[in-house]
């Protein structure tokens, strides 16, 4: 073990040496290794955040979550000419699937409508994500208030003039003024503020409770009618814990179905979504990034090695003269074999750890000016400088083996 540890202090000291005496040579020759690193550990630690944000943004909602609507969250069958005459779900549909539905824990109804400016007295907030939901939505959602309350049912069903603020909304709007009790204006109405909720932080697509606005969806009916093509409408289902999905799925259809007078042998004109489906999509997209960054990196990796065995030759001719001195004094081919073997390691990895410094000082960066988390996990870590000492092995076997089976007495000569 000791004889192990000196050949390693030696390597160690013999790659330290490359980089003082040869410092352009051996930068550039590590550059590779270094690009490689940093371009596969950038893309898994930017995938792996993103992850981590999915997950975060996604928690409060069971995947089983389903949504009833005219569009599919994925790849459909049904040609798009045909799906764009899909009816919207429609607000009695939802009252009556509330009535006959089984096995169902909430079921809510949600209209997607266009983004408005909310106005408290000469302050202006715009491009608000209004959000007009069912009373229900706070139990699908899981809502979390930093004061105030979400509307009841029956000020849900009346369309009352009530708002629920996002955090950033409701700062832009009262900074240090307390807002519960304040009227607001949307759409030409005034609107009560009964709700804040907590700060969220960046959504997925941009958007986020933060900088939303929720309504009675009644309001909203009220304001253009059931028949207006430009909102979308939406079912929200989420079903008891433990329930046979494909049979819940089946039952919607079924009722739905029934209820729109659809004859046997006529295709569906909705979609049933389960919340589960987008997240596998999004699962999808997440790997296609990771494969998309392995191969961009293998080519800088495949250009590092071969800069590592560059510079590993290189030093095996340098050295000629000293590997047959310690021949002669009774080194063994497997001591020098490791000798040249740790030295390529130890340059490989040093190259990777400069990627992995560039990623954490990139990934500091970003977090400050993006306000979005990119987290440099330890496992990212590991296997960035693991990686970096598989290329440095692979890189340097040949000349590690090139200068164990060097004939001593002609070393000596050689270098002399």
């Amino acid at each position: 073990m000791l004889v192990y540890l000196r050949l390693l202090k030696e390597s160690f000291g013999f790659a330290m040496n490359a980089l003082q005496n040869n410092k352009l040579r051996t930068l550039l020759s590590l550059l590779g290794v270094t690009i490689g690193i940093f371009s596969i550990i950038a893309v898994l630690a930017a995938v792996d955040s993103l992850d981590r944000k999915i997950t975060k943004d996604l928690s409060s909602l069971d995947k089983n979550t389903i949504y009833l609507m005219k569009f599919s969250f994925g790849p459909s069958d049904v040609p798009q000419w045909k799906r764009e005459q899909f009816p919207n779900v429609k607000y009695d549909e939802y009252t009556y699937m509330k009535g006959v539905m089984t096995n169902t824990d909430q079921m809510g109804y949600q209209i997607f409508t266009k983004r408005e400016s909310i106005k408290y007295d000469s302050k202006t907030v715009s491009d608000v994500n209004i959000v007009p939901v069912s009373y229900e939505f706070i139990d699908i959602q899981g809502l979390e208030f930093q004061e105030g309350r979400f509307y009841t049912e029956s000020e849900a069903n009346s369309g009352a003039t009530v708002i629920v603020l996002g955090n950033e909304i409701a700062k832009s709007l009262f900074e240090n003024t307390e807002p519960i009790g304040k009227n607001v204006r949307l759409y030409g109405k005034r609107f009560t503020v009964i709700g804040v909720l907590k700060k969220q932080g960046a959504g997925l697509f941009g958007d986020s409770d933060d900088t939303s606005a929720f309504i009675p969806v009644n309001f909203v009916r009220q304001l253009y009618g059931d028949n207006n093509t430009s909102l979308t409408n939406v079912i929200i289902f989420k079903p008891e814990s433990g329930v046979d999905m494909a049979a819940y799925k089946s039952e919607i259809s079924q009722k739905l179905r029934s209820y729109r007078g659809l004859k046997a042998g006529e295709i569906d004109n909705f979609f049933v979504n389960v919340f589960s489906g987008f997240t596998d999509f999004i699962d999808g997209i997440l790997g296609q990034m990771n494969l998309v960054g392995w191969i961009i990196s293998g080519f800088s990796l495949l250009v590092g090695g071969f800069g590592i065995a560059n510079i590993m030759f290189v030093s095996v001719k340098e050295r000629t003269n000293l590997i047959g001195i310690q021949k002669s004094l009774g080194a063994k081919n497997k001591f020098i074999l490791f000798q040249f073997l740790f030295e390529a390691v130890i340059l490989s990895v040093i190259g990777g750890v400069i990627g992995l410094l560039l990623v954490w000082i990139i990934s500091m960066v970003l977090t400050k000016v993006l306000e979005f988390e990119f987290v440099l996990g330890m496992g990212n870590i590991l296997l960035g400088t693991g990686l970096a000492a598989l290329i440095g092995l692979i890189s340097g076997i040949l000349p590690a083996i090139a200068a164990s089976k060097l004939d001593p007495v002609e070393a000596i000569r050689t270098g002399m």
